[in-house]
């Protein structure tokens, strides 16, 4: 159907010029020259067309240029059809579905999508708490676990360096699970000059580093005694110590899987915080390490803001008595 509602004839030829016009945007250099990317499967495309619906601007292009399914697909999942209201929505078969994706099995559905990308001032100008930062991670399924771990853990960005994967790869894409559509994304950013506006805008700069000096069990212990003690003297050993807070606006930075954070970007962080391992595995690989680090900055923010909250109830009791 069309987005007037007229029946239009299923898409049936797998090598037609549209199918193979699609189907291009599996390459890097047409993903860059169009801006558009492709989002495969039913979570994926509900999320796309969620964003669409939540950042529609009458007169602009939106998150979903065009929706491709079969008609066992949409009478699988009928919400699809409402979610797409005022996107092309085109009926076809499966043959016509696999061949526009790159995975195997697309589960009958596939939407072409404009890029999210986001200028990394309007960013910093929303007063961020968390953000993650991918130092040249080039692997797109690690690129997307990071993505989702930030998604999960609430962080308000997610900041790609120059030397980093394309967000918008097929794979990188289908690891998010949809997370691609839940936050803002910057993408190509020269390191050092990123390093100095998070500066400005009164981030910490912590590097995860398996032979970092700050160990992030500590870090979460003293947080947590900040909050318990309101501030005592577990506070005045943080300061004395020089240590990071965790409840304190962050930006994590995370580096390339098999050299991890070069020398230059770990000299621009501030504290070079390392995950403790119990075990006796050589290392985390940096979707596990960035989930660890993003959620113990998000719990103890949480925490924080929560018993700030508290406290200043309990002011204003104690006042109005």
């Amino acid at each position: 159907m069309s987005t007037t509602g007229r029946p239009q004839a299923v898409m049936s030829n797998p090598r037609a010029d549209r199918v193979k016009d699609i189907a291009k945007l599996a390459g890097r250099s047409v993903r860059l020259k169009r801006r558009q990317f492709l989002a495969e499967g039913p979570q994926a495309v509900r999320e796309a067309l969620a964003a669409h619906r939540a950042d529609a601007v009458p007169g602009g292009s939106g998150v979903v240029v065009e929706v491709f399914a079969t008609q066992s697909c949409l009478e699988r999942l009928p919400e699809l059809v409402d979610l797409a209201a005022g996107v092309p929505l085109r009926c076809a078969t499966e043959e016509v579905v696999s061949a526009m994706a790159d995975t195997v099995s697309p589960q009958g559905i596939v939407a072409v999508c404009n890029f999210l990308d986001r200028p990394l001032n309007d960013v910093l100008a929303a007063g961020p708490k968390l953000l993650a930062i991918m130092c040249r991670v080039q692997d797109p399924g690690n690129a997307g676990t990071v993505l989702r771990a930030a998604d999960s853990a609430g962080a308000d960005a997610v900041i790609l360096t120059e030397g980093s994967v394309d967000i918008y790869n097929p794979k990188a894409v289908r690891s998010t699970a949809g997370s691609l559509f839940h936050l803002p994304i910057v993408t190509g950013q020269d390191f050092l000059p990123l390093t100095d506006e998070l500066r400005k805008h009164g981030l910490a700069l912590l590097a995860a580093d398996g032979y970092g000096n700050v160990d992030l069990d500590r870090l979460q212990d003293q947080s947590a005694g900040r909050r318990l003690k309101g501030g005592g003297d577990v506070d005045v050993m943080a300061a004395e110590s020089k240590m990071p807070r965790l409840e304190e606006a962050t930006a994590w930075f995370f580096g390339n899987e098999a050299k991890g954070l070069s020398a230059a970007e770990l000299d621009a962080a501030q504290w070079r915080v390392a995950v403790p391992i119990y075990g006796e595995a050589e290392s985390l690989n940096v979707g596990t390490a960035a989930t660890v680090c993003l959620y113990a900055s998000a719990r103890a923010q949480r925490d924080w803001y929560s018993f700030e909250e508290t406290e200043d109830l309990e002011t204003q009791r104690l006042e109005t008595e």
